[in-house]
């Protein structure tokens, strides 16, 4: 019975740590990009080594070896060679497919708008979503930022990825206050997601006072640009976060995220309550299965291999997709 007792426990422990371990990748993981960054943490710290794609891989893989690499920074594939493989096509591949993305709503290439009195974001529903969770939710924005090395507004210094995130309420999608609705209205909630699914950043009267006082340096370094895509207010918040000039930021691909944390919950803190859980599930799942796997390699034949890829929620076709080039030209 103590055995038992024992076992049980221990299977326990190592339970919540994967628990644990899962709710801090939903955390991490609030865009592709991110999602790439925590799977390539959890890479490195169990001694995975990276590749560049650009770079001839001859000589630089070998039976035993754990390796991964990236594709616009939003898709990951890792891999592992059995020590008994053989390239005489005896041996063959072991393959587990998941994706990074997420149903969201993601910032058009021309983000600013003014509307009612307020200054807003463009955005435009990403994949297949339930579109009415997003309303009356803390909102904020992460993704990926192209910013120029060298500071200072002048550029001459090449261009760098950074990931980004603003880790606070920012932004909110609101629904009328019942006054406002009609009975036809609250029997259905059909929003038009072009004309009612717009986050509101900041009043406009608001956002008038600061651009003539402390953001007065970010609205010259986007009037600089000339052509208006993005809130100066928006640059600057993103400047601030990346420790840059908001001048410096030449483009970012941006997703609105929900900033409440992924928890467990439950009597027995059986669930996991989060956004993303499609498809980042299976994704901290196959790189978990590859990493926990790696000790039976001594016996393995086959190239053990987890892509993860993005654009699945809108269909897949495209470099960094399931039915692009990139997993033919992996194996």
């Amino acid at each position: 019975m103590a055995s038992t007792i024992l076992n049980e426990s221990k299977r326990d422990e190592k339970d919540q740590e994967i628990v644990t371990s899962f709710i801090d990748f939903l955390n991490e993981a609030v865009s592709p990009f991110h999602a790439v960054q925590a799977a390539k943490d959890i890479l490195m710290i169990a001694g995975f080594i990276e590749l560049n794609e650009a770079d001839g891989w001859e000589g630089q893989i070998s039976p035993g070896g754990k390796y991964f690499f990236t594709r616009n920074y939003s898709t990951i594939v890792a891999f592992a060679v059995g020590n008994d493989y053989k390239p005489d096509g005896t041996s063959g591949f072991t393959i587990v497919g998941a994706h990074t993305d997420s149903p969201c709503p993601k910032l058009k290439p021309v983000s600013n708008l003014k509307k009612g009195g307020f200054e807003m974001l463009n955005v435009q529903p990403y994949g297949g979503g339930l579109w009415h969770t997003w309303f009356d939710r803390d909102l904020s924005v992460a993704g990926r930022a192209v910013v120029r090395r060298g500071g200072g507004g002048g550029g001459g210094g090449g261009y760098e990825h950074r990931l980004v995130r603003v880790p606070r309420a920012l932004l909110r999608i609101s629904t009328l206050a019942i006054h406002l609705t009609s009975a036809e209205e609250r029997k259905g909630f059909a929003p038009n997601l072009q004309n009612h699914f717009v986050p509101a950043l900041a009043t406009e009267a608001r956002e008038k006072l600061w651009a003539e006082g402390a953001g007065a340096a970010a609205t010259a370094a986007a009037a600089a640009t000339g052509d208006g895509r993005h809130s100066p207010l928006l640059l600057s918040l993103l400047a601030e976060e990346l420790g840059c000039d908001a001048g410096d930021i030449e483009d970012f691909e941006l997703a609105v995220c929900d900033t409440q944390p992924s928890a467990t919950g439950g009597a027995f803190d059986e669930f996991v309550f989060s956004g993303r859980l499609d498809n980042l599930c299976s994704s901290f799942q196959a790189i978990r299965a590859l990493v926990d796997s790696s000790e039976s390699l001594a016996s393995e034949p086959n190239i053990r291999l987890a892509f993860l890829f993005d654009h699945e929620e809108i269909g897949s076709v495209s470099a960094v997709g399931a039915a692009g080039a990139v997993s033919v030209e992996t194996l």
